[in-house]
């Protein structure tokens, strides 16, 4: 039985499990979408059975029905033709993703580490109010267009604001690659509001933090590291200042622990890296869970076995996870 690794070619994290899994002898298919349709084909054909067939490149192939398990790990998009119109290649791309995503996720007792959807599943508001109803502590937080509600939401708490993005931190401006690191918002700046009104913004309060911690769950494995912030930067946003980081293996609280495994049910996640601030009280509380999130920098400073986890858990293989609703049973997270 073979792990199907779709990432891209150059990620020394998938390079690292790739060679973990070589040296026990799995078999793998590593492919970039990219190759998608010059040097990767899909041949797949519905039977009694279900879908079967085969992925191809011009230099190996795999059955669909060998297939164990899927490492889904930020591949690029398809790259289609040249010479195509716009509405040609928007046809094209709907059909590769539908035709893709539609066989692959339908192979029966195949663990997907993760399903490409639960992304976009896991969106940062629905996170909160899932981490609540699982026990975990999180912040009291607005999603608003409105310089009346950044305001009010202000007022209620009399301090300052930590400004973020709902989505991805990395943003494309005149051909340049910027990065949106959360900002510290003192009340002071809450006169001058102007061009809140053209999009949704997220705000929260400002945390005290005595560090912060980067969470990485495997299955049912929980590798988490401190991370205590050496600058002033780093203390607003650790992933600005990277120099001036330190580490340390801690671990969770058990009722922490709990929240994370039901959340990880919640959502049908096998693997996800969550960020916790952790209160001068030494009170956890959840900020985000990124599903696809990098955890190879903490691997190597502090020898976290997290690749040979993932590579137990796509050997093994296992019925994908489904998402199941958690119930509101308050925990408590210190």
């Amino acid at each position: 039985m073979t792990v199907l690794v779709l990432a891209r070619d150059i990620d020394p994290s998938v390079d690292r499990l790739v060679e973990e899994l070589g040296g026990r002898g799995v078999p793998v298919f590593r492919t970039d979408l990219v190759a998608f349709p010059q040097a990767l084909t899909l041949d797949a054909r519905l039977g009694p059975e279900g879908w079967d067939g085969v992925l191809a490149t011009p230099h190996r192939e795999v059955r669909l029905s060998e297939i164990r398990s899927v490492w889904y790990r930020h591949p690029s998009h398809f790259e289609l033709p040249e010479g195509l119109s716009v509405a040609e290649r928007r046809h094209a791309a709907a059909e590769a993703r539908c035709g893709f995503a539609g066989v692959l996720s339908s192979l029966e007792d195949v663990l997907w580490v993760n399903y490409p959807a639960r992304k976009s599943d896991a969106l940062k508001p629905r996170q909160l109010h899932v981490a609540r109803r699982c026990g975990l502590a999180v912040p009291d937080s607005v999603v608003t267009n409105t310089p009346e509600g950044v305001r009010e939401f202000a007022r209620s708490l009399g301090e300052p604001l930590a400004g973020k993005t709902l989505t991805g931190v990395l943003l494309v401006e005149s051909g340049r690659i910027q990065i949106a690191y959360t900002r510290r918002i003192e009340l002071a700046e809450l006169d001058d509001l102007a061009g809140i009104e053209t999009t949704l913004h997220f705000f929260q309060p400002f945390l005290a933090k005595a560090w912060e911690a980067r969470v990485a769950v495997v299955g049912e494995r929980v590798f988490a590291a401190a991370i205590h912030a050496g600058s002033d930067a780093a203390r607003v946003d650790w992933r600005s200042d990277y120099a001036s980081l330190d580490y340390e293996i801690v671990e969770p609280p058990e009722p922490v622990v709990t929240g994370i495994h039901r959340f990880m049910r919640a959502f049908g996640l096998s693997f996800g890296a969550f960020d916790f601030a952790v209160t001068p009280d030494q009170e956890w509380i959840m900020l985000e869970c990124n599903p696809f999130g990098a955890y190879g920098w903490l691997e190597d400073a502090l020898d976290l076995p997290i690749t040979s986890a993932l590579a137990d858990l796509l050997e093994n293989g296992a019925v994908a996870c489904r998402p199941t609703p958690p119930t509101s049973t308050p925990t408590s997270s210190a």
